[in-house]
């Protein structure tokens, strides 16, 4: 379907990719995997057409539709949410205008025999069963169906698009996106913005509906379940495994070990000619065995190992600070906005050392809650924290309450105490600081998602001993995700976390609370016998509906 060759891309003097080849087929679902910064983001628009590389090209069929969401997008203001939706249909309305008005000029015209009025009665003809072939009878149908999927309530259907967060315009992109039935789907960290049953929605529709798909995500779960093969880019380069992202992070292994066996052999081999050419290079009786050697070393085709994240860093946090028996107390706890109600009577009781997630549709209350907690709203019921109850938060707008006029090194040397001030270094390199320069950056040129990991390197270096994290994973690969979560399951404190991240969640929390129809459940359990239990309610309330 869609065919790259000899890709390059450069710009201020540094080579992003060189020479890369490859092609999407019919049916492919592949995952785009790398450290950020190795150009999978490129890729993407390069295949999406919004950019143009340096050299090389992307041939793509004359009526292949091509569909690409970006991380970053802005919705249109001045249209409800349906009708925003719908314009994935705007080109069949056009389509429908045109054929009228070739039509009417048929009607008008009378040189029958011209070759021009052939050639437009043939255009008619082409575009008329091009227009008819396609079923518009469900258009509704299907849109109301993908935005409900997509976590929208039908009461959302007429409030205009400007109402609602970054997140839920981010879907009703995804919503456009999926309606316009595209031949490939290019979707770029699509799950940022998206709970844990539109994710589900997701993974079934692209499984079941997707022609072609190349997805940039961080959730592990998410593109393991979706994807069949594996592009990797990495270090200019890239390599094509046809699996999954489990099977090809252990052929990943087995070719890294290949390549540092071989980069060794060679290496002593290197050692072995070098030192043979300074031992007879003055005698005559090996002149042109040196000479050989010499020359053998020149061409020499290096070996490189391909690079390897800081997988090995270990971060813990402080000691905590010891708490009361039970950190946060609830009873009757509610929260309304005039006649809204986000939800009541929510009573929970949350003991020292518990690792407990808040998960439910957005919008149910999950964030509404934790601010009740953190006492940056009023509610109706009472709320307790415990004895010497010392809080770490971490949420999306931490990231706006850093010095603008500190640097990335400054902001967590400031807070570092003790052994860890030794690994500073290694500590911004796993959230993606390495270098010098990235590090002696000013916060105030760091992007939103930059400064979001620096807020939660900050977070991480605090003695508190009750963590509540907001959506922590947003902005992280799967390498330091996993260094974070370690962190979190040695942590001693009692933490809460919300979050849509399956993966993640998984072997951290121990018990789940339900946010959902104005209530608060609790689930004593981990987030994968949570999610078995929800499948089986929803089967038992289909069957009470059908009887």
């Amino acid at each position: 379907m869609i065919s790259v060759d000899g890709l390059a891309v450069e710009f201020g003097g540094t080579t992003l990719f060189n020479d890369i080849s490859f092609q999407i087929n019919e049916k492919d679902r592949i995952a785009l995997m790398g450290k950020n910064g190795a150009g999978k983001s490129t890729l993407l628009k390069i295949l999406a057409g919004v950019r143009q590389p340096t050299r090389g090209k992307v041939t793509t069929p004359k009526d292949c539709v091509v569909a690409y969401l970006p991380q970053h997008l802005m919705t249109e203001d001045g249209r409800t949410v349906f009708e925003e939706a719908s314009q994935a249909f705007a080109h069949l309305k056009d389509m429908e205008d045109e054929i009228d008005a070739l039509n009417k000029e048929l009607e008008t015209r009378t040189d029958y025999e011209s070759d021009s009025y052939m050639a437009l009665i043939e255009k008619v003809s082409a575009m008329s069963e091009k227009f008819y072939a396609i079923d518009l009878t469900h258009f509704e149908e299907d849109v109301e169906k993908t935005l409900l999927g997509l976590g929208f309530e039908r009461e959302d259907f007429n409030k205009p698009t400007n109402q609602f967060s970054g997140g839920w315009r981010m879907r009703i992109e995804l919503a456009k996106l999926l309606l316009q039935n595209p031949d490939v789907i290019l979707l770029d960290e699509p799950t940022n913005h998206l709970d844990i049953e539109s994710i589900q929605w997701l993974e079934e529709f692209l499984i079941n509906n997707g022609k072609a798909v190349v997805i940039i995500s961080h959730d592990r779960k998410f593109i393991d379940r979706i994807t069949t093969r594996t592009i990797e880019v990495t270090m200019g380069r890239i390599y094509d495994y046809k699996v999954n992202y489990s099977q090809y992070l252990v052929l990943r292994k087995e070719r890294r070990e290949q390549q540092q066996k071989q980069y060794e052999d060679q290496q002593k081999m290197i050692q072995e000619t070098t030192e043979f050419i300074e031992r007879f290079k003055g005698t005559y009786s090996k002149t042109l065995q040196v000479q050989s050697r010499v020359k053998m070393l020149e061409k020499l085709q290096l070996v490189e190992v391909d690079e390897e994240d800081s997988s090995a860093l270990r971060l813990k946090f402080p000691p905590s600070p010891r708490s009361g028996s039970y950190p946060v107390t609830m009873d009757r706890v509610g929260k309304s906005y005039g006649d809204h109600v986000v939800f009541k009577d929510a009573s929970l009781t949350i003991e020292r050392g518990d690792k407990v997630a808040f998960v439910g549709k957005n919008g149910e209350g999950k964030s509404t809650l934790v601010k009740c907690i953190m006492k940056e709203i009023d509610h109706d019921g009472t709320l307790t924290l415990g004895h010497n109850v010392q809080i770490g938060y971490f949420a999306q707008n931490q990231a706006s309450l850093l010095d603008e006029n500190l640097t990335v090194f400054q902001t967590i040397d400031d807070v570092a105490k003790g052994d860890i001030r030794n690994k500073i270094r290694d500590l911004l390199g796993a959230f993606m600081f390495g270098g010098p320069e990235e590090s002696m950056k000013k916060v105030k040129v760091l992007s939103g998602g930059e400064r979001t990991r620096l807020a939660m390197i900050k977070l991480l270096l605090e003695p508190v001993n009750l963590l509540i994290l907001d959506e922590p994973t947003n902005h992280l690969d799967l390498k330091t995700k996993d260094i974070l979560k370690q962190a979190l399951v040695e942590f001693d404190g009692t933490l809460i976390v919300v979050s849509h991240d399956r993966d993640f969640l998984d072997g951290l929390v121990t018990k789940v609370y339900e946010f959902g129809n104005k209530k608060v459940k609790e689930h004593l359990c981990g987030i994968y016998e949570f999610l078995e239990t929800k499948k089986m309610e929803s089967l038992s309330e289909l069957e009470k509906k059908n009887s």
